[in-house]
């Protein structure tokens, strides 16, 4: 109460004084009200996350109403609105008290495999050791049992068992195969695998060596399986329904890893990020920052392996008791009719989902639905005008964060093309700053004290967050030289400690913050910075452009990188190269120009089953394949799309031929 006192006094009395002492703040005083507005509702939340921390705490260990905040936030839902559903997937639908039983199943599945004889009740004497059948050797607490299954209701119901039996999960994307998976499972240290029926012809190459690595493996489905492998669901049904024992999922600290959630990342392979039970609770505030409440029908059509779908929508929508239509996979031709038929109110999405929604052709199920919120990242600003003009009165907050990283920011007064703002009030609850960065280098700028220095108005700096007890940075499973990189030291003063996002943001005059490029996607070319984004932006303009990757590519003979676009058009434009340099020449820079265009227009394939006119390649969470397309370069005789090079004295693009080709490694041809 004194907190939200204290902000309406501010409320009062800052206009006057930023007017007489904070003249560069003037331009943002008009969003004053928001930024206070969204300050209260963040201290709120925090208050009552600490609340329910607390609660979970001081509950009797050996009853159910106690143990990790996950666990415990399930079980209180199950009291509060037994009836209320929790979630929707085709057919199905499940209450709030039906998870909490089917969990409850799955857990003492799990510890009967810990070696607990798994009884009826949650007391003592459910906790008496038992010999387990096969050749598997029992789990001990705090062991990781992987997932390896799509969005489905029996992904949630494993999901919460092994949090309330006190074992870490593993998410694994659903699309690795052979040397990537068996790198996943032994980074996170898996001493069992939960395989998809669906997954095992695919996956019989990887038998053998998941055998030799160890790990007890198990089906999530009765359909016939190979020899050693035991139907869980199964295991799961026979089981009783009763809460287990609090204590078995209570963990010693907030910091404790319950989960890994795999980095999708554009290079290398995939890294275990280390998920605390802090973050789980942090995540459970997610929807009600964004303005969501109990009554809303949420639609999720995410990877459950990756934050978005798991942390921020299943953990959110826990958060505030609402109800989620989960889908395995998302088509953008059904959406509307879903959000029609079970009452759509909130729609989170990636942004190139939206894309796909405004690339549809007209129907009439977009049209008097109930979708007035959506939340997300990644959405451009030409998509983002598109699908509000289209579809709305809705409202877009597009939110920004990182699975292993202690910032997120919020577009709470839903500016076009803002991911966020850097008001006061804002960075006094959760703190970050933007630094200058040296693109050359990979590092940040430095005075002669040896600190970073804060970026001006306008200026791209690298996103950076202090690392402390409430917002720590955990690192990734494996050692700690995963994380290299990852933490600056000597930030502002001696001895701090910052966490570094790998993200240019830009912070405008009126506080509004912009994403301007990830670090290793900006290049130099002609002694300047070119930002991906904003050439891409430029082009997605165009309206016979459908899609848009920019790049830079290394030419012979040439000092940095030079732009180079991969190109997908909209069905039935044809490719225009007059009125495409016409408008780079307009829009950019003589510096951003491409200097090689690739045309795509047959589909790639993707594992999240994009629309069949889509053909850029990108990685589970929709980010585009930039490190792959660069690699690939601009070579016509090995390269089977149609290539183009900029001729800049000519004014024009011109068809990249193998003569050409050859004049430009020559020198013959200029960039």
């Amino acid at each position: 109460m004194a907190a939200l006192l204290l902000l309406l006094l501010l409320l009062l009395l800052l206009p006057p004084l930023l007017l007489l002492l904070k003249p560069h703040l003037w331009p943002g005083l008009r969003w004053l009200p928001a930024d206070l507005a969204f300050a209260v509702r963040a201290l709120r939340c925090k208050r009552a996350l600490r609340a329910r921390a607390l609660a979970a705490a001081a509950a009797d260990p050996r009853g159910p109403e106690g143990g990790c905040s996950l666990a415990w936030r399930l079980a209180e839902l199950a009291r509060q609105r037994p009836a209320h559903i929790f979630l929707i997937h085709g057919p199905r639908r499940f209450s709030y008290a039906e998870a909490e039983r089917e969990s409850n199943r799955a857990a003492r599945a799990f510890l009967r495999a810990r070696g607990w004889g798994a009884g009826p009740s949650g007391g003592a004497e459910a906790e008496r050791p038992a010999g387990v059948a096969g050749a598997a050797a029992p789990l001990a607490p705090g062991d990781t049992v992987a997932l390896l299954l799509p969005a489905c209701p029996e992904f949630l119901w494993l999901w919460f068992g092994l949090a309330k039996a006190g074992l870490r999960t593993a998410f694994v994307p659903a699309a690795l195969r052979r040397g990537p998976l068996l790198h996943c499972l032994r980074s996170c240290g898996a001493r069992a695998l939960v395989l998809a029926p669906e997954f095992l012809e695919s996956l019989e190459p990887d038998l053998p060596a998941l055998r030799a690595m160890g790990l007890r493996l198990w089906a999530a489905g009765p359909e016939a399986q190979p020899a050693g492998i035991s139907d869980l669901l199964a295991e799961a049904s026979a089981e009783a329904d009763a809460p287990v024992a609090g204590h078995l999922s209570a963990p010693q600290s907030v910091t404790d890893t319950c989960l890994y959630i795999f980095t999708s990342g554009t290079t290398g392979l995939p890294k275990a990020a280390q998920i605390s039970h802090l973050k789980i609770l942090q995540c459970q505030a997610f929807y009600e920052l964004c303005g969501a409440h109990p009554e809303d029908v949420i639609y999720l059509a995410l990877p459950l392996y990756h934050m978005s779908g798991s942390l921020l929508g299943i953990v959110g929508c826990l958060g505030i008791g609402a109800t989620v239509v989960l889908k395995s996979k998302f088509s953008a031709g059904q959406f509307w009719e879903d959000c029609q038929q079970h009452g759509v109110t909130v729609f989170q999405y990636i942004g190139e989902l939206c894309r796909y929604l405004v690339n549809q052709p007209p129907s009439t199920a977009e049209h008097g639905h109930k979708v007035r919120l959506a939340v997300g990242s990644g959405l451009r600003p030409d998509t983002w005008e598109r699908f509000v003009r289209r579809f709305g009165p809705l409202r877009v907050l597009e939110t920004y964060g990182l699975t292993e990283g202690n910032v997120a920011t919020f577009n709470y007064t839903g500016q076009l093309g803002a991911v966020g703002r850097a008001s006061w009030l804002y960075k006094h609850v959760f703190p970050f700053s933007l630094i200058r960065y040296d693109v050359t280098t990979g590092e940040p700028i430095r005075d002669t004290q040896g600190h970073c220095v804060a970026t001006c108005p306008g200026e791209p700096g690298l996103l950076v967050a202090p690392v402390s007890q409430q917002s720590p940075f955990l690192g990734y499973a494996g050692g700690p030289e995963l994380g290299q990189g990852k933490l600056l030291k000597d930030v502002f003063r001696p001895g701090d400690v910052f966490f570094n996002t790998g993200d240019l943001l830009v912070c405008d005059d009126q506080g509004f913050l912009r994403f301007h490029d990830r670090t290793g996607d900006t290049f130099r070319w002609k002694g300047e910075n070119v930002a991906t984004t904003e050439v891409a932006e430029a082009l997605e303009s165009l309206d016979f452009l459908q899609e848009v990757n920019v790049y830079g590519v290394t030419v012979p003979g040439h000092e940095g990188r030079a732009g180079m676009a991969a190109l997908v058009l909209r069905p039935p434009h044809a490719l225009d190269l007059v009125q495409l340099y016409a408008h780079v020449s307009e829009n950019l820079p003589p510096y951003a120009w491409p200097r090689f265009l690739r045309l795509q227009d047959t589909p790639a394939f993707s594992s999240l089953r994009r629309p069949p006119q889509e053909a850029l390649a990108t990685t589970e969470t929709f980010k585009q394949q930039k490190v792959r397309m660069a690699k690939e370069g601009f070579d016509p005789g090995a390269l089977s799309d149609p290539l183009y090079v900029l001729d800049q004295p000519g004014g024009a693009y011109l068809p990249l031929t193998r003569a050409r080709y050859s004049a430009l490694l020559a020198g013959d041809l200029r960039l």
